[in-house]
């Protein structure tokens, strides 16, 4: 199934399963369902693994404004970052906290903004089904990953759970990907830190991913959890061994929420900006956002914020949109 078909079908699911923010109760901050008509367009680029959520919302809010369009691109969560800083976007989608050079990149161009935690992610190793090994820990990733990694074969990784000796074909996001770095720095102890010999890199391209995993026996990759839900029956998802308890966790809603999926469980972030956030259409987009997207977000693949993380979101965006005296997180 393409993105572009998931993204439809998802919006189409999600309105008639929970209706629009219209419904919704007046406690959560937002102006929803207070019958203004809005115009205007609202643009938002950065991260591949958060669009798939970000654009059905657009695509319901749209059912409620239709005269607001919403854009949403794919750059990655670095290149997301430059056009956002640069003021050429409303809201950027990020798989990980802006970095410090970033944070320097939006000062200088005078744009403030804040962290929205929209969602958790289990971000997923994923090999073809008919590899035997089930689980495997973060050092042994690095076995593959890492930037001094030389092995070749599954049977260069000591240590395995099944004998394994296929060639390896390892599959990577690109530099841009907020992916990239937060399994970099996860896995290999440094962002951006990874092999650069033996590995296909795909860009912003997750299903290139899938389409190569699947397709070799040997296959290994790593993307968010709603493409591996979009893929599972040609993909199989490895467990990752918890460092501390030494337990192999499976990804899911429950294993992310609790902590037990470590290293690789994340929270998923827009990142608004303040002028953006003056225009009406974009207060009430995002407020619609956070309103919906804990119904939205499970049948998109991805794992709802708990209660205290969906609070503390909001109490951001009312600060940021000027209902509130906090200052804005632009350090």
């Amino acid at each position: 199934m393409s993105s572009r078909k998931f993204f439809a079908m998802t919006a189409t699911t999600a309105l008639l399963a929970i209706g629009l923010a219209a419904c919704g109760d007046d406690d959560s901050g937002g102006d929803s369902g207070s019958g203004e008509s809005l115009s205007g367009s609202i643009r938002v680029d950065g991260s591949s693994t958060v669009a798939p959520l970000t654009e059905p919302v657009g695509e319901l809010f749209n059912e409620e404004q239709p005269d607001v369009n919403v854009t949403v691109g794919t750059s990655g969560t670095g290149g997301g970052f430059e056009k956002f800083c640069a003021g050429e976007t409303d809201i950027s989608d990020a798989s990980r906290v802006i970095a410090p050079e970033e944070e320097k990149l939006c000062s200088d161009g005078g744009v403030e903004y804040d962290e929205v935690a929209v969602a958790n992610d289990a971000l997923t190793v994923v090999v073809n089904p008919d590899n035997p090994v089930t689980c495997i820990t973060p050092d042994q990733l690095s076995e593959i990953y890492g930037p001094d990694a030389t092995a070749t074969s599954w049977g260069d990784i000591e240590g395995l759970d099944a004998e394994f000796s296929e060639d390896l074909d390892i599959y990577s996001p690109g530099s841009d990907s907020g992916t990239f770095d937060y399994f970099t720095d996860a896995v290999n102890g440094e962002e951006g830190a990874q092999r650069t010999k033996d590995v296909n890199i795909v860009g912003e391209n997750d299903n290139a991913t899938v389409t190569g995993v699947s397709g070799s026996t040997g296959g290994i990759g790593y993307f968010g959890f709603s493409f591996f839900q979009e893929n599972e029956d040609t993909l199989k998802a490895l467990e990752i061994e918890n460092p501390e308890t030494g337990e192999c966790v499976a990804p899911g809603e429950e294993t992310v929420q609790s902590g037990e999926y470590a290293p690789l469980g994340r929270e998923l972030f827009i990142y608004p900006s303040a002028e953006a956030l003056q225009k009406p259409e974009v207060l009430e987009f995002v407020n619609f956002y956070l309103e919906n997207v804990n119904e939205i977000a499970p049948q998109a693949g991805f794992i709802p914020l708990t209660d205290e993380q969906l609070s503390e979101a909001q109490e951001k965006v009312a600060t940021l949109g000027g209902g509130g005296s906090e200052e804005t997180a632009t350090e």
